[in-house]
């Protein structure tokens, strides 16, 4: 391929192993109490400026790799999960959309995302990701995502107030959908790994407000300064590992659910 966006790469996302799906929720967690606590203390203007702006830069970097760098990738996820709390939260708080009108329109923009991509690459495969401007198809595809997954956490935590705890039971229960469909009903590989992949924003954020916020509204009390700290620790031992060992790269785990590697392959 000639130009910018088409130019070829080697592939620059990790195999969908156990690893991918403990680090994906980690980082949805630590999206949402990070913003909380960055909101909460310091001046939210400034800070979703500056959420943008670490976004845009780490988003550059991660583009300029010509291959996935487990660190690289990982900390382009845990941004993503920041801004894309912020902009879903700005969008509540600061224009005044309800959670309900907020989650219908990121599902809207989250399904014309889908619908560009797969006309411009003929596949929504997250390992077709060889070039540019599929990689941006990607990460455009992954911001809605954690917008689309804030806004539904909210809307069942506090519109329909079942919680933080119920919600995140809820989405628990929603994940296990896919899986059950991809392992017992041979659904799409494709579109059972983005159907989990959009439920786990929510069950990040449910739990991560349930363990963080105060007891006088649902939570344990245990703050969103120490749940993301401890976040922070665990992914950077994950991805410590996956960046050491090299496991997540050009390696099929057949007992990880959800694995798309080989499908994905095929319609490719």
């Amino acid at each position: 391929m000639s130009g910018v966006l088409n130019k070829q790469l080697l592939r620059k996302v990790p195999e969908v192993t156990v690893y991918f799906w403990i680090i994906k929720l980690l980082t949805t967690a630590l999206g949402e109490s990070t913003s909380d606590y960055l909101v909460y203390h310091f001046n939210p203007y400034l800070v979703v400026i500056a959420g943008f702006i670490g976004f845009i830069a780490i988003l550059a970097l991660q583009l300029s790799t010509r291959r996935y760098i487990p660190w690289v990738y990982w900390l382009t996820v845990v941004m993503v999960a920041i801004f894309g709390t912020m902009a879903a939260d700005v969008t509540h708080v600061a224009l005044g959309v309800p959670y309900a009108i907020s989650t219908i329109v990121f599902a809207i923009a989250l399904a014309v995302i889908f619908k560009l991509w797969h006309k411009t690459a003929d596949t929504l495969s997250i390992h077709s990701i060889t070039t540019t401007r599929r990689e941006l198809f990607y990460w455009a595809t992954v911001s809605a995502t954690f917008a689309l997954g804030t806004a539904a956490g909210d809307l069942l935590a506090y519109t329909a107030r079942l919680g933080f705890l119920s919600a995140g039971i809820v989405f628990v229960a929603i994940f296990a959908v896919p899986a059950i469909g991809y392992w017992l009903f041979r659904f799409n590989a494709i579109f059972a790994f983005w159907f989990a992949y959009i439920i786990t924003r929510p069950i990040g954020a449910s739990f991560a407000d349930w363990t963080g916020k105060a007891k006088n509204v649902g939570g344990l009390g245990w703050g969103d300064g120490p749940v993301a700290a401890a976040l922070t620790l665990l992914i950077i031992i994950f991805v410590g590992y996956l960046q050491i060992t090299h496991v997540d790269v050009d390696t099929i785990a057949d007992s990880c659910p959800l694995n798309v590697s080989a499908s994905a392959n095929q319609i490719d």
